[in-house]
């Protein structure tokens, strides 16, 4: 479904991206792991279109997207729940859903999203900026959801929250995913995002350094070279 081959990615005369290849198939959840500055969120972005490629090839449902416009990308199918969160904060949680919708005979709605996120519907006349983090993340993973797209970019979707929140967030994102939803999900290094991955990818200084289809090889040796964990 997704395909990136060779990418490299420029911010001015700064070199992030280097030759990146990642694949995600349709239905399947792809873990994208690094530490902080390792390029996760650049290849989020170029993917998305936010920041173009300079070299490489960006393949989305058998068609080459390396140069089109966000919005094309959009429309095609992609949706990202962006580092962050960026919830419209003076709208509702119901404006903030609506902002993005995509209807689709079967597809996700309003209420198939509260029933998701039961606490987004007691919220739902709230504003934005009145939900505590978590529910600000609900928010975000369900706007993307209400375009049904047929891949989902998470990027960092546990940043600042609390571990039971993270728990319950993770709960959420399998029941999406156990629904046939490609999900392409970054994180910095999260139990939960591994053991639901169908494939794991590491990044280290703009390059994929690390691809394995069995979470059992990322023993506490591996985390610690190359995700700075695992060891005291």
């Amino acid at each position: 479904m997704l395909q990136l081959s060779g990418v490299q990615t420029h911010y001015g005369s700064s070199h992030i991206l280097h030759g990146v290849d990642l694949q995600v198939n349709r239905g399947e959840v792809v873990c994208l792991l690094g530490r902080n500055g390792a390029g996760k969120t650049t290849t989020v972005s170029t993917i998305m279109g936010f920041v173009p490629a300079s070299q490489g090839r960006i393949r989305f449902k058998d068609q080459d997207i390396t140069q089109m416009p966000v919005e094309k990308r959009a429309r095609a199918g992609l949706a990202l729940v962006p580092q962050g969160r960026r919830v419209f904060p003076l709208l509702s949680v119901e404006e903030n859903l609506e902002v993005g919708k995509r209807p689709q005979r079967g597809g996700w709605d309003l209420e198939r999203v509260y029933g998701l996120f039961p606490r987004l519907k007691e919220r739902r006349a709230n504003a934005g900026s009145n939900l505590s983090g978590g529910e600000q993340q609900m928010l975000a993973v369900g706007r993307a959801l209400m375009a049904n797209p047929s891949l989902v970019l998470m990027d960092e979707p546990s940043e600042g929250l609390a571990p039971l929140v993270i728990e319950e967030m993770y709960r959420n994102i399998a029941k999406v995913a156990a629904e046939g939803m490609s999900i392409l999900l970054v994180e910095h290094s999260l139990e939960q995002a591994i053991s639901m991955a169908s494939r794991i990818y590491i990044m280290n200084k703009g390059a994929m350094v690390y691809e394995t289809e069995d979470s059992s090889t990322l023993d506490d040796e591996t985390r610690h070279r190359l995700l700075g964990v695992g060891h005291e």
